[in-house]
């Protein structure tokens, strides 16, 4: 990473930084989407079993990855303001708290799976499979962690290609152990959608082995030192990442969450075809918000560099140009997709009415991305500056005191289901504008205090 001084050079930069992320995040997906296709084929509850297990799963470890996040503007701006000394044991202390995490993740897990799937009220075997499946799933948790820190160390420095390049290797292996594992090949058992799970935590360590490895074999975390030598763990450390990060991690729970709250709401009103025509649209949006988010992860990273080195106009010329990225190139897909919903559609089903009521809903996701994208990229910058306190606050007025409520009062209308997407899509408009009046006032603190930089 360096310091680009003309516009054109930032832009080049910045996507060189970004398009990787972009492909790491995909690739990951990739490994929750293929534990689910391939244990559809073992069986109609081992399907049911998996996306139980996964819809648990995903929230706590949205919320607690996003905690970890704080590596990266911190990493980052020291790497901007030359303090290369104290990267390894910043990175070190987050490594413990990682550790911590994933105790406490663990902790959880074994007072509350129980109860909390006794409480779905599921099928005897769908029951036992979404346990089973976690329970595999938890032998990952730890390396998970810890990969996830190493991997915010390589993308706070610009090396956002080691990370797509260990992930890219990752998910044919984790397609080949659902292969095994799943159908009982190999010799090995065939453990259905309980394999899917063995096999995701067989991949998060092999995630970990080769990002512990690449730090011994790469010269700039050989020179830091990282791995090398380790501080003793410091409270005060960790209320400083935790300072950064549980605001993060809240953000991004806060967010994922609401299209959860939705989805629960619309099936205590609306019938099986409306929640399945949402879901294919949720599904579809999800996908396509992966630009977006990759948009803004860069954004972290290029601001939080720039203003780690006192270049503030900097840092402001990167905002603008991620913002303006992330509308614009969504702006673009929306056009793509509004004239092609109908073959969209026809990928999540073949019943007409169901791919009818999916178009409908892609129009309303096309307009609620546009908001995505603007609230992402604006706190993405905002996490740059380490400014998270008061965009927590504002993301969790926006989604839960506006966008919920809007959404649910609206369904009550003649909009019906529509109106909660019209909800979220005000919930989001909100966060964007908030954030963007936040963005600002850091901006003028920040120029103030570099003297105008």
């Amino acid at each position: 990473m360096y310091h680009a001084k003309s516009a054109k050079d930032k832009l080049r930069l910045f996507l060189t930084i970004m398009w990787p992320i972009l492909v790491t995040q995909v690739g990951y997906n990739a490994m929750t989407l293929f534990d689910t296709i391939m244990s559809g084929r073992a069986g109609t509850a081992d399907l049911a079993g998996v996306a139980i297990g996964s819809s648990l799963w995903m929230p706590a470890y949205v919320a607690l990855t996003g905690v970890l996040i704080a590596v990266t503007p911190t990493v980052s701006q020291l790497v901007g303001a030359g303090r290369t000394d104290r990267i390894a044991p910043s990175v070190t202390q987050a490594i413990y708290l990682s550790a911590v995490i994933a105790a406490f993740v663990y902790a959880a897990g074994a007072l509350a799976l129980d109860p909390i799937l006794s409480f779905m009220k599921l099928d005897a075997d769908v029951h036992d499979i979404a346990k089973r499946y976690l329970i595999g799933l938890s032998y990952g948790i730890l390396p998970l962690f810890l990969s996830g820190v190493i991997r915010n160390y390589f993308d706070a420095q610009g090396y956002t290609r080691i990370t797509m390049a260990i992930v890219l290797f990752a998910v044919p292996c984790n397609i080949v152990l659902n292969y095994v594992l799943i159908f009982g090949k190999l010799g090995f058992p065939a453990m259905g959608g309980v394999g899917a799970g063995y096999a995701t935590a067989a991949t998060y360590w092999l995630i970990f082995l080769i990002s512990v490895w690449l730090c011994f074999r790469l010269e700039a975390p050989r020179l830091q030192g990282l791995f090398r030598r380790w501080p003793a763990p410091s409270l005060r450390a960790f209320k400083e990442l935790l300072a950064i990060g549980v605001p993060i991690g809240l953000s991004v729970f806060f967010e994922a969450s609401i299209f959860s709250v939705v989805t629960l709401l619309m099936g205590t009103s609306f019938d099986t075809v409306t929640i399945a025509s949402h879901q294919a649209a949720i599904s579809f949006a999800a996908l396509l918000f992966m630009m977006p988010l990759s948009i803004s992860m860069a954004l972290t990273i290029m601001v939080g560099y720039e203003i780690g080195a006192g270049r503030s106009a900097d840092a402001r010329q990167y905002s603008i140009i991620g913002v303006t990225a992330a509308v614009g190139v969504v702006a673009a897909m929306a056009v793509v997709v509004y004239f092609n919903r109908g073959f969209i559609a026809s990928w999540y089903t073949e019943a007409p009415e169901v791919a009818a009521m999916t178009q409908h809903f892609l129009i309303y996701a096309l307009v609620f991305q546009l908001s995505d994208a603007s609230q992402a990229s604006l706190q993405g910058a905002l996490r740059g500056y380490k400014d998270v306190t008061v965009p927590f606050v504002t993301a969790l007025i926006a989604y839960w005191a506006i966008g919920i409520p809007a959404g649910y009062a609206l369904s009550w209308t003649a909009l019906g289901p529509y109106g909660y997407w019209v909800g979220i899509i005000a919930g989001l408009t909100c966060a964007a504008v908030g954030f963007a009046i936040r963005l600002r006032h850091v901006q003028r603190r920040a120029g103030l205090s570099s003297g105008g930089a």
